[in-house]
């Protein structure tokens, strides 16, 4: 890589991933600002064979979002609405046993519970759905509730986050997702999404599920008024605290999708490019020195552009999915659901080994590399 890179901005940082040396913030500013798209690339796939070697993970999924009623309205959100808005919608609990089912059926390892924060809901409600959905499929990781809705439930409980988090456990949660992080950067929240945690709150929260034994997922919501300092800050504070709890299991960067948002034609903002995209996994990749697995989201990429990610740090494809509402509300033009099969052929013909596993990165089949890509 010396030799090929020599004459690279990034020749000595390039030098310092092949040591396996930590970049400091003022590194991964240059990271985030670099237009060396291939030596990025290089060091993120570096990066990422050591760890993981030519193994792409996908897991079996499926999503259920319950409502879109919330009281924040994040400017940077086209899911939410107000209670009484005639598009809302709040999924009856035999509506989700219903979807528990479906996934039954469709022999999923995961199902990943996300909504908005609606004030007619009780908290009995979301301890039900667990519980419903449990007794549906035993065997099923439940990945639910980001830390905004965690915290939410402690303003309509009065109870504190570990004893939200323990009842919600005992009622069969098993991961927290990473949603609700946006960036942590108190200036980008106030132009973004001003009722909505803070960073600080959010990374308490995760700090505390770590400390209850739970892995949870790590994001980030890119592309539009953060800058490049806020984006590794974002980064930094992530590092800090897994290495404090290793409690995190992934990255997933996210790319914002402007369409019927707030922020739609406003402040300059657009929708990311490829090469802003992959920049991103990269850097993580390279940055996040102690995480072990950087998700390319392919439902916001598209498949395409996530295959071409996993040469550029990304050992994970996500999954199925199924019926996922969120994004799309914001113009996401990908299917909502990928078959099993055509993961594994995208991943094949990418040149890696297609793994299946289960929301703790534990192998359910190894599928091998069948051709040469």
């Amino acid at each position: 890589m010396d030799r090929l890179f020599a004459r690279s901005e990034l020749a000595d940082l390039i030098e310092k991933v092949e040591r396996g040396v930590r970049l400091d913030f003022d590194e991964g500013v240059r990271l985030m600002k670099s237009k060396d798209i291939l030596a990025l690339g290089c060091m993120a796939n570096l990066v990422r064979e050591r760890k993981n070697a030519d193994t792409t993970y996908f897991i079996v999924n499926r999503h259920i979002n319950h409502t879109n009623v919330c009281v924040n309205l994040c400017k940077f959100c086209a899911y939410g609405v107000r209670e009484g808005d005639p598009e809302a919608f709040t999924l009856s609990l035999e509506e989700i046993e219903s979807a528990a089912r479906k996934a039954a059926a469709e022999n999923v390892s995961e199902v990943h519970v996300v909504g908005g924060l609606n004030p007619a809901l009780p908290f009995d409600y979301y301890l039900e759905i667990l519980r419903r959905i449990k007794r549906i499929l035993p065997d099923v990781c439940l990945q639910a509730f980001t830390a905004v809705e965690v915290d939410y439930f402690t303003q309509i409980t009065g109870l504190s986050v570990a004893q939200v988090l323990r009842e919600l456990m005992q009622a069969g949660l098993d991961s927290l997702p990473g949603g609700g992080a946006e960036v942590f950067s108190p200036r980008v929240r106030a132009l973004i999404c001003e009722k909505k945690i803070s960073g600080e709150r959010w990374l308490e929260i995760q700090a505390e599920a770590h400390r209850l034994g739970m892995r949870t997922n790590a994001t980030m919501l890119y592309g539009h008024v953060e800058n490049a300092e806020e984006r590794i800050d974002h980064l930094l504070q992530l590092r800090k605290l897994q290495d404090q709890t290793h409690g995190f299991l992934t990255f997933i960067p996210l790319p914002f999708y402007p369409k019927n948002t707030q922020l739609e034609g406003n402040m300059g903002v657009g929708s990311t490019t490829g090469f802003e995209d992959l920049r991103m996994l990269a850097a993580a990749r390279i940055f996040l020195d102690n995480f072990d697995h950087i998700k390319s989201f392919w439902i916001m990429l598209g498949p395409k552009l996530a295959q071409v990610s996993l040469s550029f740090g990304v050992d994970d494809l996500d999954g199925t999915v199924v019926e996922e509402r969120i994004i799309h509300a914001a113009g996401a033009e990908t299917g909502q659901v990928m078959a099993k099969e055509t993961l594994i052929r995208l991943i094949q013909k990418a040149g890696r080994t297609p793994v299946e596993r289960d929301t703790l990165y534990r192998v359910r089949k190894s599928y091998e590399l069948k051709e040469k890509p």
